[in-house]
């Protein structure tokens, strides 16, 4: 099945990959990036794809949560007229995912990352690496993982590799343990070897879950706030929310160091949560001396079509002007990779004008009484906030 979704992939590349804009700043490049987009996924992200295609833009990155997998996307609800069964709908929802998300982008350069939605619906890791092995096992991206695990050959979501003097590494936390020793311990041998490499300028780190401690705290790699009277497992979901957030407050003291030791840039990319923000590192944590006192630059781009949250209740009104924070918007962020490393972002955002007429025309049927594409753009969000686990509290 794998290699006919790519077939169609390359077929409609052929007709929508040529009106590309010329770069205006002499030795930069761009690409583009966000996540989760499932729920109105099908409809947001041919928008998406036709805007990035409008730049020139070496690779697109999405950062997990391609389809609901717990319950049928609304997308495809509308699509199979209510009758898809959730069986059949667990069989199909990936490919769907290729053949209305990815194939917009023609033959632009595709990076995936798993979500934590990668593994509901009984869904496994081994299951996500063997169904988009094609996007995991790129040449640049072997060669990286036969040199990092040499007496381990084997797939895995996490990668990396070098572009334009940056240092491009995915994380794997779609679980909700974290990230592990073994993968804390691959991201440290990356930097060590990247700290004497002078080729290297910069990392640009992406990963699911917002790394600990952030201004989205409550839906991040603090794990969720657990009740012990009703939740069952409440010792065990306890435990791998402490694992988390370790494993992640690891990595993030691991990219400040490595700031402040060869002083090249590092930006933090996650989404998760489906809002954008920026400065999202700005907290009275990592701002702490005790902590290190570095603030990373960080952004969450949880904007490609999933259901919209409000922003978390505890942001001052400063703090949201701050962090230049938006709810309830669809779009993505284009960075521009200057010569020496450094990286702007800018927000792009999608609105219902921006809907290709094909993608009108095939989801412009009913939707519980109103215009299915109207819907997303405007009913598609869910007000409800994620309150912080105690860990967002500590100092």
């Amino acid at each position: 099945m794998i290699h006919r979704i790519i077939l169609t992939l390359l077929v409609i590349s052929l007709s929508g990959a040529g009106s590309w804009a010329q770069q205006t700043t002499p030795g930069a490049w761009q690409f583009a990036v966000s996540g989760d987009s499932r729920n109105c996924g099908d409809v947001v992200m041919p928008a998406i794809a036709q805007s990035v295609l409008k730049h020139d833009v070496k690779f697109y990155w999405h950062l997990g949560d391609f389809r609901l997998m717990s319950g049928v996307d609304e997308d495809m609800q509308v699509r199979y007229k209510g009758r898809l069964t959730l069986e059949d709908y667990s069989r199909d929802a990936w490919g769907d995912f290729l053949a209305h998300q990815i194939a917009p982008f023609g033959l632009l350069p595709i990076h995936l990352g798993i979500g934590n939605h990668e593994l509901y619906g009984n869904k496994t890791t081994q299951a996500y690496v063997t169904q988009f092995a094609y996007w995991l096992d790129t040449p640049e991206l072997r060669t990286q993982r036969l040199n990092d695990f040499s007496q381990d050959t084997s797939l895995k979501p996490y990668y990396h590799w070098q572009e334009g003097g940056i240092e491009f590494i995915y994380m794997d936390n779609s679980t909700d343990d974290g990230f592990g020793e073994a993968q804390v311990s691959w991201l440290e041998h990356i930097l060590q070897r990247d700290k004497s490499d002078h080729a290297i300028t910069a990392v640009v780190i992406g990963m699911h879950r917002a790394l600990p401690n952030s201004f989205a705290c409550g839906h991040s790699m603090n794990g969720d706030l657990r009740d012990p009277i009703t939740d069952p497992d409440y010792a065990n979901h306890l435990r791998r929310d402490q694992m988390s957030t370790e494993s992640g407050r690891r990595a993030y003291s691991d990219l400040a160091q490595w700031r402040r030791e060869t002083n090249k840039f590092v930006y933090v990319l996650a989404s998760h949560s489906h809002f954008f923000m920026e400065s999202v590192f700005a907290t009275d944590y990592w701002k702490d001396p005790q902590h290190g006192g570095m603030v990373l630059p960080g952004w969450i781009v949880g904007t490609a079509g999933a259901k919209r949250y409000a922003l978390p209740k505890e942001l001052s009104p400063a703090v949201v002007a701050q962090t230049k924070a938006s709810a309830y918007v669809y779009g993505y962020l284009l960075a521009t990779v200057h010569p020496g490393g450094m990286v702007d972002f800018e927000f792009k955002d999608v609105t219902e004008s921006d809907v290709p007429a094909d993608v009108k025309a095939r989801y412009g049927t009913d939707f519980g009484g109103k215009n299915f594409v109207h819907w997303c753009f405007a009913d598609n969000r869910d007000e409800r906030v994620h309150p912080p686990p105690p860990s967002c509290r500590e100092r």
